[in-house]
Order: C-alpha cells, then structure tokens, then sequence
C-alpha cells in the first residue's frame, strides 16, 4: 500500500521514499561492491597485487571519499527541506492529483477524529452523522481531518492515503489527504496503545459523489445520536468494536472531548477563562500559584511564598499512582493503559477528582 497507493499524498510520500534510497545506495551499493573486490584483489596468495606498506595519503582518493557523500547529503536534503513543507499535513492540499489542483471554491470534507480504547469514532458534522470503525470519503475531494485523543496518545494511517498523524488527549491535530479512485482501504493504529490495539482497525471507503451522498442518507436513518451519554459510554474500553453508525450528532461534541470534558456536568476550560481575571486568579479561573502580595521589604514577584505555604496540601501534580489491580496476574488492569483518571486541575474538589 505504501508504493502504490491510492492517494496524491501518500503517493508522493512513497516517491520521497524510493529517491531517499536510490540516493542512498548511490554510497551503499559501491561500498559493497569495492569490499568484495578489494577482499578478492588484495588476499594473501595474489601475488600480482601491488604491495605498498608505506602508503598513506592520495589527494584523489580522498576527493572521492568525501565529495560523493557530501553531494548526497545535500541532496538529501534540498529534497528533505521542500517536502517536509509541501507534505506538511496541517498544510490544505495544492493539488488533487499531478492534473488537477484545488480551485479556491472547492470545499473540503470536514471529518473530525477520536481514537478511542480500542476502536476509532469519526464524526462528519457537516452532514450531521457519525460511525464507528468506518470511515467514508468522497474520490477526488480534499479531506480535512481534526484528530484527538480520549485517553492515551494513538496513530491515525491509512497508508494509501497518507502518512500516520498522532492522535493527544487534550490535543488537536490536523491532517489534509485525498484519494484518488475508488475502493476500499485499511485503516488502522500505528501506535500501541494497550491490549485491544493489535484490533484497533477500520475500513475506508472511497466512493464517487453520488454514493457519498447515498451513504449519508442511509446513515441519518440509523436509530440513536451521538450525544454526550453515548460518547461516554464509547470511551470505555472495549475491543474487536463491529461497524457503529450514529444518525444525529451533538453540536460541539468533538470540542468538548479535545478539551478532555465530555460530560456536560464538568465546565470546560473554555467557559471558565478569564473568570478570575484580576481577581488573584490564574487561567481558566483556577486559582493561581504563588498569588501572594508581597510582604513589605520583599521585592514584587511571584517566586516567594510564604512559610505558611511551604507546608501546603497535596501537591498538584503528583502522580496518581497504579491503578487497582496492575500489581495482580491477570487482572483487567493489566490490559489497559488508561487509568481513565480525571485530570488534577489546580483548585478542584475531592469529588471533582473522585
């Protein structure tokens, strides 16, 4: 899939791929070569061979040695700066294919991302639907996707599509792809996250517009949406998850889960900045670290605490520790990377935590 593949992207990243090694073996192939040829020329019963004990410098020789590796690296990289640009992937794409670049009035499909223990949610909220473990694009039309994370860090690929993009709790990374021609593509983690990774794969289906189309009609009659309940309910971890299709989604659901606050009981970060402003608070009305006026005599600055504050309470970011059950064979919690433990955010309560 990586050296044929079905996407302009991934195309030209398998392109890169064969030029970084024939370049390469412009400096590896004669080296073996010269080893078996000097091995053969120079052994011990070839009494023809030219002996020289005392030889020690050839301007010559030494030209070629460091010449040719110095043009390969800097042909290396010119090839490595320009690509690492061009292929950027928060980069939206120039070009459909070698024939066809993208026209300012072209949109592309929003798709929106969450790898979750052990299966993939995709969520399309231009067209209002959602699937789990299935993914569906349109031929020849630039996709946008937004990945994050809803517990450990993962991997999105779809090798002939593009390149793999890390997926972060409390993170948002993009990723700009296309496929080309019609058919159906795996997709899969490329990141081990756990015991249900080995099956954290999916199906990509590249269709034409009008079965793009017919698909989102069939999935909007799929009983039940994605709402928060539902998304709470998927984050658990779960694996071999067959094909899931939502017919509603909940506006600003995705947001919420980059923000690591699905459940509509907990603020956001995002509702709550600045609260505090002003107010000896720090961001996202949290309440500030080393706060304290300065006593007279002291300069101004928040470097000093008092003694009183020396002895304070837990510290906030102290490790929580193993979970219950990782010290005892074969327990569940062996096979889960994810402690699922709420995050210790500065000033928040015990049952926050809890």
């Amino acid at each position: 899939m990586v050296f044929n593949p079905s996407g302009d992207v991934a195309r030209q990243q398998g392109d890169l791929v064969l030029w970084s090694t024939g370049l390469m073996l412009l400096i590896i192939v004669p080296v073996m070569v010269l080893i078996v040829l000097f091995a053969w020329r120079y052994r011990a019963s070839n009494k023809d061979a030219e002996y020289k004990p005392d030889w020690d410098h050839s301007i010559m020789l030494e030209l070629v040695i460091w010449s040719a590796p110095l043009l390969i690296i800097i042909a290396l990289g010119a090839l490595t700066w320009t690509s690492t640009h061009l292929l950027d992937p928060y980069r939206p794409l120039g070009r459909l294919s070698p024939t066809q670049v993208v026209k300012a009035s072209d949109r592309p499909l929003e798709v929106d991302v969450v790898s979750l223990d052990w299966k993939w949610l995709f969520i399309y909220p231009e067209q209002g639907v959602a699937t789990v473990n299935e993914l569906v694009v349109p031929v020849g039309r630039q996709v946008q996707f937004r990945l994050t994370s809803s517990s450990v860090m993962n991997a999105f690929y779809v090798p002939a599509m593009a390149g793999m993009i890390y997926t972060m709790p409390g993170m948002e990374t993009k990723l700009h792809a296309v496929l080309n021609r019609p058919g159906q593509f795996q997709g899969m983690s490329s990141n081990y996250s756990g015991a249900g990774f080995s099956h954290m794969r999916f199906t990509t289906h590249a269709v034409d517009d009008a079965g793009f189309a017919r698909w989102v009609s069939e999935t909007k009659t799929a009983k039940g949406a994605l709402d928060a309940a539902t998304y709470l309910k998927l984050e658990k971890p779960s694996e071999k998850v067959p094909v899931i299709r939502f017919g509603g989604i909940e506006k600003g659901l995705f947001d919420r889960v980059v923000q690591m606050c699905p459940d509509p009981k907990r603020p956001c970060g995002g509702n709550t900045m600045g609260h505090g402003m002003g107010h000896g608070t720090g961001h996202e009305g949290q309440p500030g670290v080393n706060n304290r006026g300065a006593a007279p005599g002291e300069p101004e600055g928040a470097l000093f605490k008092g003694n009183e504050e020396k002895t304070g309470g837990e510290h906030q970011s102290k490790p929580a520790g193993p979970a219950k059950g990782t010290q005892d064979p074969g327990s569940n919690a062996n096979r889960n990377m994810t402690q699922l433990l709420r995050p210790r955010l500065p000033g928040a309560s015990a049952a926050d935590r809890a």
